[in-house]
């Protein structure tokens, strides 16, 4: 895959890798990881499309000085800028957690305007009470006597094992996920501010109850593909998410956990060139 960057007009930079031909396809992953989180798909998805995987802000070798503001508006206008401009105005787009949270607010605020859209399993209006612990620990982070404490804090947390923690099928390829997403962390107080200020500005654990108007404002088609065993996102979720949305269509892969592509990466790569056609 051949890695690019995009320069959002403030000077944020999105790092993202590209590689396959056709229609502009761009995955979102979740919190605290990177875009190898989908590798296990991209090989048959490129035989189809253009697969874009963007590093989030504040993840892998995406933006994350502590210029900018790192609020959900900022975060949701340069995801959306960077898919326009890498995908055209009518990109076919995915995300996972906090990734399909993004998308879900860039749509219903009408700053991007997919063809069609697929939703893994996120939070969206439920409560999500293990971001209370992790608010408490990043805000921290902005403290200058900490926040190099915090970065080293990271890695710490968020050893290679918490990887096959995170899947059903205890797929070891994982480990190499989580070492990855948190190799450039340790020492970079620079990082660990821009943490805070993500944190800061992040809702509280409580149920969102906005999500609930930006699901029912999407007018695209819409897939959730969830995970059956997912305990942090229970299939809950998604039966009332699809109850709001206007054009939805829910399928879920059976044996699959939070690490939906390493533990199923045939199944999820065949639900969405179904669904993208």
């Amino acid at each position: 895959m051949k890695l690019r960057l995009y320069h959002h007009p403030d000077g944020a930079r999105v790092a993202y890798r590209e590689t396959g031909t056709g229609p502009g396809l761009a995955i979102l992953h979740s919190a605290m990881l990177s875009h190898r989180e989908f590798a296990p798909v991209v090989e048959d998805l490129a035989l189809r499309y253009r697969v874009v995987l963007p590093d989030l802000p504040l993840h892998g070798d995406s933006e994350d000085r502590p210029r900018h503001p790192y609020t959900l508006d900022w975060l949701t206008e340069v995801l959306a800028g960077f898919i326009r401009d890498t995908c055209g105005p009518r990109p076919l787009v995915a995300g996972h957690e906090l990734g399909a949270e993004l998308l879900l607010r860039a749509v219903a605020s009408g700053q991007l305007h997919p063809s069609r859209m697929v939703l893994m399993p996120s939070a969206l209006h439920r409560s999500a009470p293990a971001r209370r612990v992790w608010r408490v620990a990043a805000r921290a982070g902005g403290l200058p006597i900490l926040d190099r404490a915090a970065s080293h804090g990271a890695k710490l947390v968020l050893r290679p094992k918490v990887g096959v923690s995170l899947t059903a099928q205890a797929n070891p390829a994982a480990r190499d996920l989580v070492r990855h997403a948190v190799a450039d962390s340790g020492g970079n107080p620079n990082l660990a501010r821009s943490w805070a200020k993500f944190a800061r500005s992040w809702p509280q654990h409580g149920a969102r109850r906005e999500v609930l108007e930006e699901l029912a404002a999407v007018r695209c088609p819409t897939l959730l593909l969830w995970a059956d065993t997912d305990v942090r996102h229970p299939l809950e979720i998604a039966e009332e998410a699809l109850d709001l949305l206007r054009d939805g269509q829910l399928r879920v892969l059976s044996k699959t956990g939070f690490l939906i592509a390493y533990d199923d990466p045939v199944g999820v790569a065949r639900e969405l060139a179904a669904f993208f056609g």
